[in-house]
């Protein structure tokens, strides 16, 4: 039984079209990460799956129950958030809990709230103001208040932002050990570096239309070149020797050594043959990964496989 299938989901908002037929199905523990551009439907998508927004056309249904109207049961066993969630400032992280609780009309022991608090790094600061919280702890305190639902779905809108580096690893790690738990996971983010950690699976959103839709494996093998920089004990040989591997597009930097645009197996070919020749690989560093350049691909509509490769890694960090 899929944890979340919506089929036909059709929405606008006076003349604009937010949804279009989106179809999106996760199974439990399965990590979907939901990408797209801003206005792709991403948020509108998730309003719907909440119970937070009526679609104009299409069905939902989360963990086999029909979400057919606005505050059912439909919503037991799901958690999350959408965008920024929401706190009394005037109260303790752990009050705020309490609270959410309370409200949810479910029986939440203290040592639940403190099992949460701690899986999200907040134990030494659960009884702090809100209003003394970082964007960073207030997201962190979202995740935690999911938790407290024992949720077998969860829905994340960009669960890291305002996290520093250890706060991101932290709730990839969380979210990977909810998914070997059975969890289902649908993950929107604009960071793609977090996605490519955790997702299984991704949906990409263009104007409110499923533009691709996968498994990570297949993303890889589909996506455009992925970019590398190079640096070796001999450039000029490695700029011959990646001249002559087709799949290889290759040029000098300005950043030093070289650039390389190519696909995986294209590059264990070169790299094999820079062996051969005795250049030794002193730097090979990815710059744009099969993900980058698939959401590149897919919502600027050009073709990769024309630019430079420095242009290349140009174009695509600034798309992402």
């Amino acid at each position: 039984m899929a944890a979340v299938r919506s089929t036909g989901l059709f929405k606008r908002f006076d003349a604009t079209v937010a949804l279009d037929g989106v179809e999106v199905s996760v199974e439990p523990g399965e990590v979907r990460g939901l990408l797209g551009p801003n206005g792709a439907g991403k948020t509108t998508l998730l309003r719907i799956l909440f119970g937070l927004v009526r679609p104009d056309a299409g069905t939902v249904e989360l963990l086999g129950r029909p979400l057919e109207q606005l505050g059912t049961s439909a919503l037991h066993g799901v958690g999350g958030f959408v965008e920024d969630p929401c706190f009394y400032p005037y109260l303790s992280g752990r009050a705020n809990l309490r609270l959410l609780a309370r409200l949810d009309g479910g029986t939440v022991t203290a040592r639940q709230i403190d099992a949460a608090l701690a899986r999200v790094d907040l134990a030494d600061r659960s009884e702090d103001r809100l209003s003394g919280y970082s964007t960073g702890m207030r997201q962190r305190l979202g995740v935690a208040a999911a938790l407290l639902r024992s949720p077998r779905l969860l829905l994340l809108d960009e669960p890291t932002s305002g996290l520093d580096p250890a706060g991101t690893r932290a709730v990839a790690t969380l979210v990977r050990e909810l998914a070997e738990d059975g969890v289902a996971i649908l993950l929107s983010s604009h960071q793609i570096g977090e996605l490519e950690r955790v997702c299984t699976t991704y949906t990409f959103l263009r104007e409110g239309s499923v533009a691709w839709d996968g498994t990570a494996a297949e993303l890889e093998s589909q996506a455009p070149a992925s970019a590398y920089a190079l640096i070796t004990s001999d450039d000029d040989r490695a700029l011959e020797l990646a001249a002559a591997h087709a799949g290889v597009r290759a040029q000098r930097s300005p950043r030093g050594g070289l650039s390389l645009a190519a696909q995986p197996r294209s590059l264990d070919a070169l790299v094999l043959a820079l062996g051969d020749a005795r250049v030794v690989i002193r730097r090979l560093e990815l710059l744009v990964s099969p993900l980058e350049s698939m959401f590149f691909a897919l919502n600027a509509g050009d073709s990769l496989d024309e630019l430079e490769p420095d242009e290349f890694v140009d174009r695509v960090l600034m798309s992402a």
